[in-house]
């Protein structure tokens, strides 16, 4: 059994994608966990019509805070943390678990555009979404527009992902893609809870998995599984305009915490 936790604010015809999808695609038995931002365009109401579990904070909340109230309620012991602007794979959860239990991974991401097997194939699948994505920037973001801009970017989404799987069976990256995050609940106790200081979640985590690996060795830090493809809208969606943050004054940014150091470092393990 799975917990899926997600945090939204507004973008209906987004969740409504993303609901399909998750419905479709997922394989294991889940609850989705909804933290809600405040939406008034009837996100909140659509995925409390589904049978999710929402939340309503009443109020734009940071990332790692809203994952952090998801956990308190969630009931399985594979936690997976999903941005609602992506479209899963077919068994793109199985792949996930599978892929760690066979690696020995308390955390792992699928992969993405943001990050394939290499920084050439990387390159390559984000210059063809940066000239897919146009379409929306010129038309809008309807669901029809979303919808369209996945078909053109992959033509046949299950083709295309089976063929990963078949390429890159459990096959894993070090490093992360912050759309999809699994954890093992009780990892939850080595490294604790996600840092409500640190609305770049997803690399404070990778850093803090780094961190007891390299001090007590019984985890490993975050890697991609890529065999697991997951789209993701990237900053299209992110374009939106959001309420402030009401806990922007606890934020600090990633290398106030971690140092310019380490980041950088995370960088060049990247780009090769």
């Amino acid at each position: 059994m799975l917990s899926i936790i997600t945090a939204v604010y507004n973008q209906k015809s987004m969740n409504e994608l993303f609901w399909e999808n998750l419905i479709k695609h997922t394989h294991h038995k889940f609850e989705l966990i909804i933290i809600d931002n405040g939406s008034d365009d009837g996100s909140a109401e659509f995925f409390e019509s589904v049978g999710a579990k929402v939340i309503r904070n009443g109020a734009n909340y940071s990332y790692p805070y809203c994952q952090n109230r998801g956990i308190e309620i969630a009931q399985h012991d594979w936690l997976a943390f999903l941005n609602n602007d992506i479209i899963v794979s077919p068994d793109w959860d199985k792949h996930i678990i599978d892929s760690m239990i066979a690696n020995d991974l308390d955390v792992a991401t699928a992969c993405g555009v943001e990050e394939l097997e290499n920084k050439i194939e990387t390159k390559k699948l984000r210059r063809r979404w940066n000239k897919v994505k146009l379409l929306m920037s010129i038309f809008g973001q309807s669901k029809c527009l979303l919808s369209l801009s996945h078909k053109l970017m992959y033509l046949n989404w299950s083709a295309f992902c089976e063929q990963r799987y078949k390429q890159f069976e459990k096959q894993i990256r070090q490093g992360f893609v912050g759309n999809t995050v699994v954890i093992r609940r009780d990892t939850i106790d080595k490294i604790g809870l996600w840092d409500e200081r640190q609305q770049g979640a997803d690399f404070d985590l990778y850093f803090r998995t780094l961190e007891r690996a390299q001090k007590f060795g019984d985890i490993k830090p975050v890697h991609i599984c890529l065999d697991s493809f997951v789209h993701h809208y990237i900053r299209l969606t992110a374009k939106k305009k959001y309420p402030p943050f009401v806990d922007a004054d606890n934020l600090i940014s990633i290398t106030a915490k971690w140092g310019e150091s380490m980041v950088n470092d995370y960088r060049d393990l990247m780009s090769h």
